[in-house]
This record gives structure tokens, sequence and C-alpha cells, in this order.
């Protein structure tokens, strides 16, 4: 049975490989597909369709900076040196002689930082492996992997980063204040109802649990895959550099530290100040987020030059969002502007019952996730037609969201763009891992099968 879940994992990994194209390829795609529904579908002339498109372009650049942002702080977070420190003694805890506990603490890890950012778990997850690979050389480096992988395909949606969640608790965002156009929904939506949901926390931990035990089970008792030492170093993440004494005037101002606590005060307060007067619901949006882990950054790092080195190398992991995201507004566009949100709405409400609409929609979420890996600028493409159906089959705006997040966390596993980072950092291929992936990415869909029919349609 495991053999045939690894071969049928290795033959997906194949296939994607060799025909899914760039990510901004398919966005174009996915805008033929738009248009193409909008004529023959919803009823609108080509120009019509032509000139909504244009129309939509530029509305999700508040957005788009958002996330932008969010790369970039958790890059800095992570390259700081404290954070190096802490991933060396973190390693050396599992006993080397039981693979097991490796693979315990990189599944762990992976959940924790992708209930607290996506953006952090990308990065700290790929840097963090070498450190557990030094330290546990008889750990199965594929399954090794695979564990420090959960975070994404578990956790992550329904976690304090979740976009979907944000966006509709963020004051200002397209689907509540569109720049023109019909409202999505008619209010805010704070994370004490979607991601502080009681549904949501118990979800989370089961299927956490369950994903990290099938990982554990997966680990081989021979033909363990692993590195040798000198493959191991020449992974292994350097130091980050220390800022040298200052040399001119110029460069002992850079390093002056008062810059830093003047970010950090001007950060912090008003934030603070917005949580003790209205409340953490309320005031934990996107911006909160990004301005939490600004600070996080500004502290690890202590001076100006160390903090914007960081942040600089962390645009290099983010230019996918800035480039992308005008072409999603467009789609966004599409269905704001024509009749096509209303008809891919009745399509979906025609085919569902409350009963079963829970289930499309994480079923629908997770096909979209491998053609569309940004969950930010999917939702706004889908929660046009998704939030409305759910509304005419009597189910709540809460339901459809989380139901939304489940199921573009789940194909994460098998999705090999968030796989980058990873893989590149361990120099190992996608059809390496995913036949792993695949097996627990099948468990965590019949986990999520059985919550969607459980979930409650109105709250």
């Amino acid at each position: 049975m495991l053999d045939q879940f690894r071969r049928v994992g290795a033959g997906l990994s194949a296939i994607t490989e060799r025909w899914v194209p760039d990510a901004w390829v398919i966005c174009l795609m996915l805008t033929f597909v738009a248009m193409v529904l909008c004529v023959f579908g919803a009823g609108a002339t080509l120009e019509e369709t032509v000139l909504a498109w244009g129309a939509g372009v530029w509305n999700l650049l508040g957005l788009a900076m958002q996330f932008t942002i969010a790369m970039v702080a958790a890059h800095a977070c992570v390259a700081s040196r404290p954070v190096y420190r802490l991933f060396n003694w973190l390693a050396s805890l599992p006993n080397e002689a039981k693979p097991i506990q490796a693979l315990i603490l990189a599944g762990i890890f992976s959940m924790l930082m992708g209930y607290l950012n996506w953006a952090v778990c990308l990065v700290s997850c790929a840097l963090f492996t070498p450190f557990i690979l030094r330290k546990n050389p008889n750990v199965d480096v594929r399954v090794l992997i695979c564990a420090s992988y959960l975070g994404l395909g578990t956790v992550w949606h329904g976690g304090l980063s979740g976009s979907a969640p944000l966006i509709l608790a963020t004051p200002g965002n397209p689907l509540v204040d569109p720049a023109s156009g019909t409202a999505v929904v008619e209010r805010l939506y704070p994370v004490t109802e979607t991601l502080y949901n009681q549904f949501n926390i118990v979800f989370l931990f089961v299927i956490g649990s369950v994903a990290l035990l099938a990982t554990c089970l997966l680990h081989p008792k021979t033909d363990v895959r692993t590195l040798t030492p000198e493959q191991i170093d020449r992974i292994m993440p350097k130091p980050p550099e220390e800022d040298p004494p200052p040399k001119t005037p110029a460069e002992a101002i850079d390093q002056f530290r008062g810059w830093i606590l003047l970010a950090l005060i001007l950060l912090a307060y008003p934030l603070g100040h917005s949580i003790v007067t209205k409340g953490f619901g309320t005031s934990w949006t996107i911006n909160a987020y990004n301005i939490t882990f600004l600070v996080l950054a500004l502290i690890l790092h202590g001076r100006a030059p160390s903090f914007l080195r960081a942040c600089r190398n962390g645009v290099d992991s983010a230019w996918g969002i800035i480039v992308q995201f005008p072409f999603y507004a467009g789609i966004f566009g599409l269905l704001q502007k024509t009749d096509l949100g209303e008809w891919l709405g009745d399509l979906f409400a025609n085919i569902a019952s409350t009963a079963t609409y829970p289930w499309v929609v994480y079923v629908y979420s997770g096909v979209m996730n491998l053609f569309v890996p940004s969950a930010g600028s999917k939702w706004m493409i889908e929660a046009p037609f998704l939030i409305p159906a759910g509304q005419q089959l009597d189910v709540s705006v809460v339901t459809v969201l989380l139901a939304y997040a489940y199921g573009d966390s789940t194909t994460n596993l098998i999705q090999p763009f968030f796989a980058i980072p990873i893989l590149a950092v361990t120099r190992m291929r996608f059809g390496d891992i995913v036949g792993y992936t695949f097996m627990v990415a099948t468990v965590c869909f019949l986990v999520c099968t059985a919550a969607m029919f459980m979930i409650p349609a109105q709250w």
C-alpha cells in the first residue's frame, strides 16, 4: 500500500514538472478562461470584458504591498544571529539514534511557524532543515523535508497569518469596500469570529496531529536516504554577517541604535493603543500582523544596516507577489464589473446543497490552489462568487471562508511552488519528496472531508 502511494506521488510530480508552466503564465491562462466565461456565460461583450479587466488591474495594489511586506519582514526575522543560534540549539535536542524524534521536532516547528506566519514558515523551515540534518544524520532526508513542509499543508490558513480571514478583518478591503461595483460582504469579520472560532481551533489541532503521525509512520526502516557530512556542510546556511566598526561618520550614524528605537515606538505604540482601546479581534488585521513582524525583525537585528540588508535579501522571495497581483486584480475586475460573479455563484448554488456546499468549496479551493498558489489573490478572485452562492444556500460567510482556507492548505503538500525554498536549500527535487507529501495530503483530505460535513452551516 505504501509503495503504491509513493509511485502515484512520484508519477504526479513527473506530470506537473513536465506540463505545469510558470505561475504568471497560469495567471494569464486563467485570465483567458475568465474572459471566455464573461462573454459566453455572463453575456458581456468582448469590449466590456477587456475594459472590466483593465479597470481592475490596480485595485489590489494595497493588498499586494501588504503581502510583500509580510514576506520581507519574515525573511528579516529569520536572517538574524539570535535565530541562527536558536536553530543550532533546537536541532541538538533529538536523540540522533532515534530519527523519529527529528521528524517530530521538524513537524512541530513547521506547524508552529505555519500557525504564526506563512512567510516565516517558508523561510525558517528551509533554513532549519540543514541544522537538523547535521545533528541527526540518521534521519531520512526526504521524510524530514515532508515533516518540515507540514505547516503550510495543515494549519497555516487557519492560523494568525491566514490570508482570507485577515482580508475580511481589514478595514477598506476590496470585498467590503470596492473601488466600484457592489460589495461582496456587508461588514468586516474580526478574527474572533474566524481564526478564533472554536471549530477552527479544534480542527487545526486534529489535522496537525494526524499529519504528523502519518509522516512519522512513513519513515523507512531500511534503505534510508541520508546525506553525507560533506553534503550537509555544503547546504548549511552561513551565520548572518556582523556590522563592522564604523569607518566614517555616515556609517556611525547608520549604526546608531536610536533609529531602531524610534522605529519600534512609532510602529508598536499605535498598534498597542488600538488593541487596548478597541480589542484584539478588531485590531488584528493584515497591517497589525506586518507591524508585529517588522518590530520583531528590528529587535532581532538591533542596528539599521543589518535590518536593511536582511530586508533587501527578502525582496527576492517576494517578487512573485509583486508581479502577479496586478494580473489577478484584472480577474477580480471581471468578477466585479460584469455579471460573471453572479453567473458563477448561481452555477455553484445549483450543483450543491446546504450540507454539501462546504465540501464543494473545500475541494474547489484545493484544486484551484494547484494552479494559483497565492491564497490572498485567489481569495479575491473566488470570494465574489463563492460567498453569494453560499448565501443562496443559507451557508454563512464564516463557513465558506473556513472551507476555502482548509482546501487551500491541503494541496500545498503537492504544490511545487511553496517547496521551492526548502528544495533550493537541500538541493533536492520535488519528485524526491512528493511521494511522501502526497500520502500525507491524502490522509489530510480524508480528515477534512469528514470535517466539512460536520462544520455548522450557520454560526
